[in-house]
């Protein structure tokens, strides 16, 4: 017998039962389906069994790594039923490209084509499977076994990123005859995948999911065409490239071509930039440029290099901050868990941000503040600003594209700009890179360096700044004049040796440990690259340090 203490209560079981049997009879203390369990402190998938005395607590779909969880296995079922229905040469070509809202495009590649009847077949064969509630089960295979394993199913992408994996053994998943890798952890059947929908979209098909926030409703899926024309694009420069995956990365990164890889994703960024610049200045009237995006999107630099393209059509642009309009500190509204809410539209001053505007444009010398984000505090260094007839005010901040932050600004006199890290490179073709992962990762480096905040203080602010950018900046997105992608292919292969430091200085017990293991482990695929390869006014460098703008 072993001894289980559940919320300070002592519960005697046999030895070797799993954490599923247990799961299940705590479930009807949980509003959302268990997921995951941590075991003195580390987390455990169901289909674990008990082999020790120990302190159990449950994660559910509802908490963000038990989501992934579910995620994750939907996915797996989801190329079981293709390999089902179309063959396992089928599923080794479906690539899970990026998240639309709570839905999941899925490309076909290398010629397969599946038309909305056979979509339609591997749904069916999806809920069959739910029905069946297959077991998915964990092996740890010696490396060689496991690359000879994918080989021979046609995941070459499988077999490139294994090339670079120091362990000698990896874990992989089945579900009945259907094998995979997945980074993250796994439900323990088939049946815990309730919810869920798919359908044709475009070129592929979206596997449609409930949110974290609510883990037993199947939402409607909302088609963002901007965004998803971004992403599209964005997907096709990795291909022109050369690299859809951590594995491609790599290989360029060993063969030593990484540099002129940077050289022309840099090439392709700025070509967009001028793109957008050269919208603007054919624009009549616009005196504003609102530049809008979540956390960490790079929109300072991308301000600053906008400004330059701007120049060569003889305007002359003012690059503003709208976080230099912030209330001090002290006067930040808080969130529902008592702490400061600096991503809600009222953790800005909007009324002065709107009357030093409306002064702006009509020609009045107005001083315009900075923030010291060390003291907390907004400032004033006696220094004036004039619009003259080619001056344009290049505006960034999460809430540009709010219509509230700027309402005294006549709408003929703005042009909006949606940027954000829309990351398109995935680890292998069915594990995608959320772009929050690449985001996160982003504002721990920053926040370091800039702000002296610890990783473990970024992490801990992290759910508070998603919940914002839920409310405040993605119900603007589709409103956009433009869309500008700030991703870069080989960017974590040169914040990783920035993040990892900071990661691993989060203790063991500490309530952000597990993300910080989870980033850790998903570092871990990526080769490093030095940060002297990159140009001075490039985007990453406004994470990493040494850029030749003020960021």
């Amino acid at each position: 017998m072993v001894t289980i203490r559940i919320d300070g209560k002592e519960y005697f079981y046999e030895d070797g039962i799993k954490y599923e049997v247990i799961a299940e009879e705590h479930q009807n203390d949980y509003v959302s389906q268990i997921a995951l369990v941590t075991v003195n402190g580390k987390i455990r998938e169901l289909m674990k069994r008990v082999d020790r005395d120990c302190d159990l607590t449950f994660i559910t779909c509802g908490d963000a790594i038990g989501h992934k969880t579910y995620v994750r296995t939907a996915i797996m079922l989801l190329m079981k039923a293709v390999k089902d229905v179309a063959g396992m040469e089928a599923a080794a070509n479906v690539k899970v490209e990026f998240a639309i809202g709570a839905g999941y495009y899925c490309a076909f590649r290398n010629g397969l084509k599946l038309d909305a009847a056979a979509i339609e077949k591997v749904k069916d064969r999806m809920g069959e499977l739910v029905d069946m509630d297959l077991l998915v089960t964990k092996k740890a295979y010696p490396a060689a076994e496991a690359v000879a394993l994918f080989a021979e199913n046609g995941m070459k992408d499988k077999v490139s990123l294994f090339r670079y994996r120091r362990s000698s053994n990896i874990n992989v998943y089945c579900m009945g005859d259907y094998y995979d890798y997945f980074y993250g952890y796994m439900m323990p059947s088939t049946g815990y995948i309730k919810f869920f929908d798919l359908f044709a979209y475009e070129d592929g098909m979206i596997l449609l999911l409930p949110e974290q926030e609510e883990p037993e409703i199947l939402p409607e899926f909302k088609p963002r065409k901007k965004l998803f024309q971004t992403l599209l694009a964005t997907g096709t420069w990795g291909q022109e490239l050369g690299i859809d995956t951590v594995g491609d990365l790599n290989d360029q990164i060993c063969g030593g071509s990484i540099s002129d890889m940077i050289l022309v994703q840099e090439a392709l960024q700025e070509r967009r930039i001028g793109e957008i610049a050269r919208d603007i200045a054919r624009r009549e009237g616009v005196k504003f440029v609102m530049i809008a995006g979540p956390s960490s999107s790079g929109k300072t630099t991308f301000s600053h290099r906008l400004s330059i393209q701007l120049r060569t059509y003889g305007l002359k642009p003012h690059p503003i901050g709208l976080d230099n309009y912030y209330v001090n500190h002290d006067k930040t509204p808080r969130d529902e868990e008592g702490k400061p809410d600096f991503e809600c539209l009222e953790a800005l001053d909007v009324e002065q941000f709107n009357k030093d505007m409306t002064a702006l444009l009509a020609g009045e010398e107005v001083q315009l503040p900075t923030f010291n984000f060390k003291t907390g505090k907004r400032e004033y260094s006696g220094k004036v600003t004039r619009l003259g007839a080619d001056d344009i005010l290049v505006i960034e901040g999460i809430h540009g594209l709010n219509e509230k932050m700027s309402y005294s600004l006549p709408a003929e006199s703005k042009f909006k700009i949606y940027i954000s890290a829309l990351t398109t490179l995935n680890v292998d073709e069915h594990n995608r890179i959320p772009t929050t992962d690449n985001r996160l990762l982003r504002r721990i480096v920053r926040d370091a360096r800039t702000r002296g905040a610890s990783a473990a203080r970024t992490i801990s602010m992290w759910s508070s700044v998603r919940r914002g950018e839920e409310k405040y900046i993605f119900p603007f997105q589709e409103e956009a004049d433009a869309m500008f992608n700030s991703a870069m292919l080989y960017e974590l292969a040169v914040i990783k040796q920035y993040a990892e430091p900071l990661l691993f200085g989060i203790e063991k017990g500490a309530p952000e440990y597990h993300e910080a293991k989870r980033l850790l482990k998903f570092l871990e695929y990526f080769l490093g690259v030095s940060s002297e390869e990159l140009p001075k006014n490039s985007l990453c460098r406004e994470f990493v340090g040494g850029s030749c703008f003020e960021v």
